[in-house]
């Protein structure tokens, strides 16, 4: 497949600067802005799925009724948490 370009990007030489300072070695301006790309739209697809399965668990709760205490998951989560922990510390 044939590579596109992303249209020039213009920014305050203060960003372009601070942009060069955290380069790594032989890492260009533009893989950087590349890399930061893809971050970007990757975090955008899970922010996306995100939202979307929270929509369909609010429907099936209204669907079905059943509805959890925040209270009681919280602490379910916690006690998962500290199990993992626990965990962690025995290896």
């Amino acid at each position: 497949m044939k590579s596109a370009t992303i249209p020039a990007l213009r920014v305050e030489p203060e960003l372009r600067q601070a942009v060069e300072d955290v380069l790594g070695e032989n890492e260009t301006l533009s893989s950087f802005m590349e890399s930061a790309l893809r971050a970007g739209v990757a975090r955008r697809q899970l922010q996306r799925e995100f939202i979307a399965r929270g929509l369909a668990a609010r429907e099936e709760a209204r669907r079905t009724g059943e509805y959890f205490d925040a209270d009681d998951v919280h602490a379910e989560l916690q006690a998962m948490l500290n199990a993992a922990k626990a965990e962690r510390e025995r290896h």
